[in-house]
Formats: C-alpha cells, structure tokens, sequence
C-alpha cells in the first residue's frame, strides 16, 4: 500500500536530523520488530512451500551395518554350522516415489501457496496500521507545535499590552486594577505555553517510541505545505464507492480470501485420502561376513575344498536388488477419513465466516471514516469563519480597550475566545486533514502530507 524509502537507519539518526512523513514510515518497515517476526512467519511459509515441493521428487536412503557374535553360525556356503566368532556387514540402499494419491501433494501446494500468500497479506497488513499510527502522531506534533505558537504569540501581544497598559495606568487614564488583570492574563498564558510545550514533548515521544528509537534527542519532523490540501474543497466519495474499491486493495480483505481457499484444498486433501495410493520403491544391498568361505571343486581329483573368501568378491557376489510396485486401497480405518472430510467442511464454512466478518469489519471502519471526514470538513469550514469573525470581534475590542472605553475583563475575555476560536481551528485543521486521508487510503491510496 505504501512506498518503501530504504535507507540506513543508524547512519539516518546521526546525520538527518529532520524527519519527513515518508522517512517514518520507511524507518518503520525496516525496523519495527514485529513487521521482523511476521516475516519470519512468512519466511516458514516459504520453507513449507519449497518442502512440499520437493517431497514429489523419490526418496534415497543408505544404511550399513556391522556385527560381531559368538556362538553357531550358518556357513551359506557349505549350508553347515560352526562354532566360531563371527563378524559381518550389510549394506543398502533404497528409494521409493508416490506415483498417486488422490492428488494430495499436489493440492499440498496449492495450500502452502495460498498460506504463504496470506502470510505476506498479513506483512501489509501490518504495515497499514503502523503506517496509520505514525501519521496520526505525525500530525499531533504538527498541531501541538502550532498551538504553541499560537500561545507563544499571544503571549507577545500580552506583553506589548501590559506596556500599553501601563503607560495608561501611571497617566491615570486607567486605574492600576486594568494593570493587575493584564498581568494575571500574561501568567495564565505562560502556564498555558508550558503545558503547550509539555504536550509536544509528549507527542515526539509518542512518535519516537512507535520508531523505536532509543531517544528523542535531536529528533524533528519536516513541517508539510498543508495548504493545498486544504484550500482545495475535498469531494468526499460514497461509502459504497469506497468499499468496493477496498475490497479490492485492503490485504485483510486478501488474506482472509487465501485462507478460504487454502481450506478448500484442505477439503481436496482430505477427499484424497480416500483414493488407492500407488508407490513404486526400489532397493539394492550386499552383504559380509567372516563366517563365510568359498567352495572349491578339484577338477582332476573331485574333491571340494574350502578357501577364504575375500571382503571384496563377498560384496560383488552377494549384490541383490529388486523394484516394488505396492498399492494401498482404502477399506476401513476407523471413520478417521470421513471424519476429516467433515472437519474439513467446517473449516471451510468457518473461513467463510471470517471473510465475511472481515469485510464487515472494513464496511463499518469506512463508514465511520467516512462520517468523520464529513464532520472534519464541516467543522474546520465553520472553524475558519469563527476565527476571522473573532479576530474582528478582538480587533473591535482592542481598540475600545486602548482608547479606555473598555475594561481589562473584557478584554481578557475577547483574547480568549480568540485563542480557544485558533485553537479550535488548528485541532479542526489536522482532524480534516488525517480522516480525508484515512478515506483514500482505504481506496488504495498512501497517506501522505
């Protein structure tokens, strides 16, 4: 869903000291542990996959073995026993193929694909929330650095007020209580301002711990140009309009979709297990022992004569090998096959439920996204028509108050109903700008400012 920057997060750290949008997100995919564990998780799928694969190729094995007993032994040459230690050696090799099934290693893969595509659907998955959480702490450092300027200023024009005031005060054009209230104002802003700057603090960490990063020192964010974004009048899509193209894009949508499909070659493996299975297996081996002794007949005098008989010529001539074609037919085990048919079935019905809750789940989050880009835009439109009004309200008062026809409590009162109008503004601002966001991502778009 999102661009990938790739970078080196410990070079990154030291040398880049603002951070944008895009280079959060990236740091994210390449360091966020668990986005390292699921594709651990994947990278099993693929292993079982690639296993699943290759049991179709014929097995081989080798084995050897050495003895020594003591007691009666046969001689297989003379077929008469003696009494002796004796020592041997056997050698083999086998192999065996599945030649047929019920066509179960092959609906085998079809399932390890499909897990492994639900796997990698997890990944992304995983990477659109992260993703959604970092722009969301993305835009809370941008609000709270904002309402701590909008403090800040008033707190500026709190003090030119307080000179204003009082040189009008030692002229006696207003009594020293005007004095003491402006003062008063100057203090509540400034406690204001620390609370501002507590709260930003608190948003960098926010976003830092999301990162990962072991501290926030020398961290800061690039400020975006928003004001593209928000002078445009945004068309809000229809909710319907949106989920479809969802259901195209989201990867919980796609990986509860391939586990419904890797239910259903559970479903075929489990009907194979009712077909005859067919192997073919093969084997060689060869055999030692000291007990033995090789036959010799004298052709002129017709006597039979025994002579050792070396390890060597033992193995040549003991070599054996045969070829097997074995069928297995299925008659009776217990119900145990029917049984998994009928598992099978239910997982299949239970992954379909899934599925179904899922693009349930997604249609209630547009829903709701989409109710809340709609009050996002209402909210900040209304916004700003409050704060231009309320900045001519406080204009108004400021000069009544200048001129002595008003007093500091109103005044007081009319600075901080702009204030609160600004900062009402300011939160309207970046809810607009993250829930219109929120709505095209669903639509397949990245989140970007």
């Amino acid at each position: 869903m999102f661009m990938l920057f790739v970078f080196n997060p410990e070079g990154y750290t030291q040398e880049k000291k603002t951070w944008t949008l895009q280079d959060c997100v990236s740091y994210a995919y390449e360091n966020n542990i668990r986005i390292k564990q699921q594709g651990l998780n994947t990278n099993l799928n693929e292993n079982t996959l690639k296993q699943s694969k290759i049991n179709l190729a014929p097995s081989l094995n080798a084995s050897a073995s050495h003895s020594y007993t003591q007691g009666r032994s046969l001689n297989e040459a003379t077929y008469l026993y003696t009494t002796q230690d004796q020592q041997a050696s056997n050698f083999n090799f086998n192999s065996s193929v599945t030649l047929f099934n019920g066509l179960q290693q092959k609906n085998t893969i079809k399932l390890n694909e499909y897990n492994l595509f639900a796997s990698l659907q997890d990944i992304e998955k995983l990477k659109n929330d992260i993703s959604v959480n970092i722009a969301l702490a993305y835009l809370q450092i941008l609000l709270n650095k904002e309402l701590l300027e909008v403090t800040n200023n008033q707190i500026e024009l709190t003090n030119q007020q307080i000179t204003r005031t009082g040189k009008l005060v030692d002229a006696g054009s207003l009594p020293g209580g005007d004095l003491l209230e402006i003062n008063a104002q100057a203090a509540r802003e400034e406690m204001q301002f620390i609370s501002n700057q507590n709260q930003l603090d608190i948003s960098y960490l926010t976003l830092t711990q999301i990162l990962d990063l072991d501290s926030t020192g020398g961290f800061s964010i690039e400020v975006p140009d928003l004001s593209s974004m928000i002078d445009e009048e945004y068309i809000i899509s229809p909710v319907d309009l949106v989920f479809r193209e969802a259901l195209n894009v989201m990867p919980e949508i796609k990986g509860a979709e391939y586990r419904l499909k890797s239910s259903e070659q559970d479903l075929k493996i489990a009907k194979g297990a009712r077909s005859p299975r067919l192997s073919l297996n093969g084997s060689w081996g060869t055999v030692y022992s000291d007990a033995r002794s090789r036959i010799f007949l004298d052709p002129g005098t017709g006597n039979i004569s025994q002579e050792f008989y070396p390890f060597w010529d033992q193995l040549n001539d003991s070599r054996n090998w045969g070829v097997t074609l074995g069928m297995s037919i299925p008659i009776f085990n217990r119900w145990m096959v029917n049984t998994g048919i009928n598992n099978a079935k239910l997982n299949i019905e239970n992954f379909q439920y899934e599925l179904k809750n899922t693009q349930n789940l997604l249609y209630k989050e547009i829903q709701q996204a989409y109710a809340d880009a709609t009050a996002a835009m209402k909210k900040f439109r209304a916004s700003e028509k409050a704060v231009a009004s309320m900045k001519e309200a406080f204009r108004y008062t400021e000069q009544k108050f200048n001129v002595g026809l008003l007093n500091s409590v109103d005044y007081s009162t009319s600075k901080n109903l702009l204030t609160q109008a600004q900062s009402e503004l300011l939160q309207a601002k970046y809810e607009y700008v993250f829930y219109i966001n929120v709505l095209e991502f669903y639509k397949g778009k990245p989140i970007k400012f």
